[in-house]
C-alpha cells in the first residue's frame, strides 16, 4: 500500500482510475491497484476502449462471434465496452457494498449525442440496462442539451457521472439538474438512497489554453499567472459546491435519503512538463471529493505526492481573484471556457470516430 496514496485517501479523496482494459481485469490488474493502490473507481471513454482493444488479443474471441452473428459495428462496441465495464463492476463491488458512494465505474452515452438531449436519454437507458450494476455509473456531457438528460436519468434511478464541465455557471446548471431529478425520483417514489452521482469538472485544460494566450500576452505580469488558472476555476467551484450542499433545498432531499453529487475532479494529468506533475492533485485535495487519474498520475503521486491537509475549502475568493487578474491582463475567461467546451465536444466525437476505426479494423482481422 502506497502511504502517500493512503494519505489522499484518510484526507477524503476518491481515488479513481482513468483507464480501464479487460488485460487490467483479466489479470487481476484492477484488483491489485485497489488493494495497493488505495483505488476506489474506474473511468472511461471511447480513447481509453480504443487503446484497450487495439493492444492485444483478448477480445478477439468476442468480436469473432459477434461477427459471425452479423452484428454491425456499433453493436460490437456497445457488447465489448458493456462487458468490461460489467465485470470492471464485479471487480469493485467490494468497495460499493463498504463505502457509501465509491466502488463505481464509469462508461459514456455516444458522444455524437452531446447535443441531443432524446438521444443522450436513450443511450443512458440502454448502457444502464446493459451493464445491469447498481455501482455503474452513465457518463452524460453537461452541454445544455444534457442537462434535460441528467435530470430524466437521475429521475428514473439511473446513476450518472455528469462530465465535461468547465464553468461555474454551467456546474451550478449541473447541480440544479441534478436536484431536480433526485425530486422527481422521490415523487414517483423511487428510493434515493439507491441514486448516486459525481460531477467532473476539467482542471488541466483549461491551463493548457490560459496559458497559451497568456504567453501572447507576453508581459511579466501575465506570464506570472501561468499554471495558476485551473485550480483555481476550481476552487471557485468547490464554493459553489459547498454553497448548493448547505442550502434547504438539499437538506430535505439528503433527509430523504439522497447522497451527494461530489465533485470530481478530472484531467488531473499535468499536459505541461515545465510543472510538477502531482499539483493538479495535491492542491484539490478536500474531503468528498474525486480525484479521477490516470495510471501515470497515480503513480507519481504515489512516489513523491503531498497531502498538506484541506487547501481547497474556504478559498473561492482566492480563485476568483486569481481569475479577475486574467481579465486585467487581457485574457477572456469566459471566452476561454467556451471554446474548451466546444474543444471537448469535438475530442470526444473523435475519440468514438476512432474507437469505431478500431474495432471495424479488428473485425476486419477476425473476419478474414
Amino acid at each position: 500500500m502506497s502511504d502517500r496514496l493512503q494519505a489522499l485517501a484518510d484526507a477524503g479523496v476518491s481515488i479513481w482510475l482513468d483507464d480501464l482494459s479487460r488485460e487490467r481485469i483479466e489479470t487481476g490488474n484492477l484488483a491489485d491497484l485497489v488493494s495497493t493502490r488505495s483505488v476506489v473507481g474506474v473511468t472511461t471513454n471511447p480513447t481509453i476502449f480504443a487503446s484497450a482493444i487495439a493492444d492485444g488479443e483478448r477480445y478477439d474471441e468476442q468480436v469473432r462471434k459477434l461477427v459471425a452473428d452479423g452484428r454491425p459495428v456499433d453493436e460490437v462496441i456497445f457488447e465489448l465496452t458493456t462487458e468490461d465495464v460489467r465485470n470492471a463492476c464485479d471487480v469493485l463491488a467490494p468497495v460499493a457494498e463498504r463505502t457509501a458512494d465509491d466502488g463505481r465505474v464509469s462508461i459514456e452515452v455516444e458522444p455524437d449525442l452531446a447535443n441531443d438531449t432524446e438521444g443522450t436519454i436513450a443511450s443512458a437507458r440502454a448502457l444502464w440496462q446493459a451493464v445491469d450494476r447498481p455501482n455503474a455509473l452513465i457518463k452524460i456531457p453537461a452541454t445544455l442539451e444534457g442537462l434535460p438528460a441528467i435530470t430524466t436519468a437521475i429521475a428514473e434511478g439511473i446513476s450518472v457521472n455528469v462530465t465535461l464541465i468547465f464553468s461555474e455557471e454551467r456546474y451550478r446548471a449541473v447541480m440544479d439538474a441534478y436536484l431536480t431529478g433526485l425530486e422527481q425520483a422521490r415523487d414517483a417514489g423511487l428510493d434515493l438512497s439507491t441514486i448516486r452521482s459525481v460531477a467532473s469538472f476539467f482542471v488541466s485544460r483549461v491551463d493548457s489554453e490560459v496559458d497559451k494566450r497568456l504567453e501572447a500576452v507576453g508581459s511579466e505580469i501575465a506570464l506570472a499567472l501561468r499554471g495558476k488558472a485551473a485550480i483555481a476555476n476550481a476552487l471557485v467551484a468547490y464554493d459553489a459546491f459547498a454553497e448548493v450542499v448547505a442550502s434547504d433545498r438539499w437538506r430535505a432531499l439528503a433527509d430523504a435519503g439522497a447522497n451527494m453529487q461530489r465533485p470530481l475532479w478530472a484531467s488531473t494529468g499535468v499536459k505541461n512538463p515545465d510543472y510538477d506533475d502531482t499539483m493538479y492533485v495535491a492542491g484539490l485535495v478536500v474531503a468528498d471529493t474525486v480525484n479521477t487519474m490516470p495510471e501515470k498520475t497515480l503513480e507519481a503521486f504515489a512516489d513523491h505526492g503531498e497531502v498538506r491537509g484541506d487547501v481547497v475549502t474556504g478559498k473561492g475568493g482566492e480563485g476568483r481573484a486569481i481569475l479577475e487578474r486574467l481579465t486585467e491582463v487581457g485574457v477572456d475567461f469566459d471566452d476561454v471556457l467556451l471554446v474548451l467546451e466546444q474543444e471537448g465536444v469535438e475530442k470526444f466525437k473523435k475519440s468514438w470516430t476512432e474507437l469505431v476505426e478500431t474495432v471495424r479494423g479488428q473485425m476486419e482481422k477476425v473476419g478474414a
